[in-house]
């Protein structure tokens, strides 16, 4: 007796009932397929007929799967990959003509460092291409694994069970200050730093790592205010005696646009890599493939191999 799903007309139904699966959003699915959302409804509408279960029921939380579904997703799963390895049906990624939709998990510091550049370059070489920034997350492994997320850029030392990554360059610690400010010269001490009023951001995923370095060295700051993202540092640093530390690239980005100066951070904060993180399901997937590439393009300092699946 032969399987259901091995008896489905057309291979693309057996692709939308893969996708579905992972996104939970006929939207999503559309915009991955390069297709409208009226003809993946349609479609959809052969999938329940041909195997007699609605599949996918809409819900608060997105079409979840019914139990149907999930007995089946395993099977189909294995039929697209086998169709991959033998027949290579997925059409090669043409940059000048996709329309595809990529989502990007990034912290809010990248989106004023690493996405106006990233953005360029895909309008250049990709202009019907979108692009989506998401937050950078404790959901973001899982994002990756379900294609929800194409690929996470930042520092994210959790994520790790078949996630590749690749290092695009390194971060120290730097202050940035008024360049009139009354007290601080060229250069920044320690005894200066501890004696002056701060501003504490606490966003970023390498803030732990300037908290554990302060309480490692023993050194207390007087804040007086508290950020819970980079919005509005710099008018603020520009227009007060306030001294914000924070990591390099965004430091010196802040400094550029907002006329600020940049110090050597006095306190020996370690430093971190950032990353361009995407799921093994994906690593050879031709659209994914292009963006990783431009991300290195765009921001590698040098060129260390990929770290395979932590």
């Amino acid at each position: 007796m032969s399987h259901p799903l091995n008896d489905l007309p057309e291979l693309k139904l057996l692709q939308l009932f893969d996708v579905l699966h992972r996104t939970r959003s006929v939207s999503r699915a559309a915009e991955q397929m390069g297709q409208s959302q009226p003809t993946i409804s349609i479609w959809l509408g052969k999938l329940r007929q041909h195997l007699g279960d609605p599949l996918f029921v809409r819900t608060p939380g997105g079409m979840q799967p019914t139990p149907r579904a999930e007995a089946l997703i395993g099977q189909c799963r294995e039929i697209l990959e086998s169709m991959r390895r033998l027949s290579a049906w997925e059409p090669e990624f043409t940059p000048a003509t996709a329309q595809r939709h990529f989502r990007i998990c990034m912290t809010d510091a990248s989106h004023a460092t690493l996405l106006p550049r990233l953005l360029a370059r895909v309008r250049e070489q990709a202009p019907h291409v979108r692009l989506e920034a998401a937050r950078i997350d404790g959901h973001t492994a899982e994002a990756l694994a379900s294609g929800e997320a194409d690929l996470a850029v930042g520092h994210a030392p959790w994520l790790a069970s078949g996630i590749y990554q690749q290092v695009l360059f390194q971060q120290d610690w730097v202050c940035l200050v008024n360049p009139k400010h009354p007290r601080v010269g060229k250069t920044l001490s320690l005894k200066r730093y501890q004696a002056e009023a701060h501003i504490d951001v606490a966003a970023g995923t390498g803030h732990q790592l300037l908290e554990a370095a302060l309480q490692q060295h023993r050194v207390e700051r007087q804040v007086l205010l508290e950020l819970p993202g980079f919005l509005g540092l710099g008018p603020i640093v520009s227009s007060t005696d306030l001294i914000a530390t924070l990591p390099r690239h965004i430091g010196e980005t802040l400094a550029e646009m907002a006329q600020l100066s940049v110090r050597n951070c006095p306190v020996p904060v370690p430093g971190f890599d950032v990353k361009q993180h995407w799921h093994a399901r994906y690593h050879q997937d031709a659209g994914n493939r292009w963006l990783r590439g431009l991300m290195a393009d765009l921001f590698m300092s040098r060129r260390p191999g990929v770290r395979g699946k932590a």
